[in-house]
């Protein structure tokens, strides 16, 4: 889902800038490369995640803080599920940043902390509600591009994980409303 860049909060546009240029890799035809590419989302989400329910806490948020570390708990738990079903696989490289939620190259230090410090919790849920949707759309593709009737599975069971904390998310983003803009000054 699309955010609306004529949407009240003044950071729409930002969130969509992160997500502009990321695409899920369509290039997915073994059973190592979904597991390389699941791992890999796995791992950034719970990262970033927190990396953010740290920044919430630090900010006084703490409703918000708790899911993100809630959400990077379960996508460790996520990671360490596809590494014991793939161990023993030769998993390919993945693409340095192909996965990153904030850079797409070697990350800028001070560009990193500076998005950090003017994110506000309506903008770091808009951000986790797209990189959800991202990944549950990665694992919604490849279902129809593998044939092993396991790798379907653990696919599947990815899908209604990432539809799970969509929800999560959603629910808590009703909680904190967008920011006045300029249109609703009239």
């Amino acid at each position: 889902m699309a955010l609306n860049p004529r949407g009240s909060h003044p950071g729409r546009r930002q969130v969509e800038c992160l997500a502009e240029g990321f695409r899920m890799p369509d290039h997915i035809g073994s059973v190592e490369e979904f597991y390389a590419n699941a791992l890999a989302v796995e791992r950034e989400a719970a990262a970033r995640y927190a990396e953010l329910g740290r920044h919430m806490a630090e900010r006084g948020d703490a409703e918000v803080s708790s899911l993100f570390l809630r959400l990077s708990l379960n996508e460790r738990e996520h990671a360490q599920r596809l590494a014991v079903k793939s161990a023993g696989l030769e998993l390919p490289p993945v693409k340095s940043g192909e996965h990153a939620w904030f850079e797409q190259g070697p990350p800028l230090p001070e560009a990193h902390d500076f998005v950090l410090r003017m994110m506000t919790p309506r903008f770091a849920l808009e951000m986790a509600l797209q990189a959800e949707q991202r990944a549950k759309a990665y694992f919604e593709s490849v279902l129809g591009r593998l044939d092993d009737p396991e790798l379907l599975e653990v696919a599947k069971e990815c899908c209604a994980d990432e539809g799970e904390h969509i929800a999560w998310v959603e629910s808590l983003l009703e909680t904190h409303p967008p920011a006045p803009g300029p249109e609703d000054l009239d």
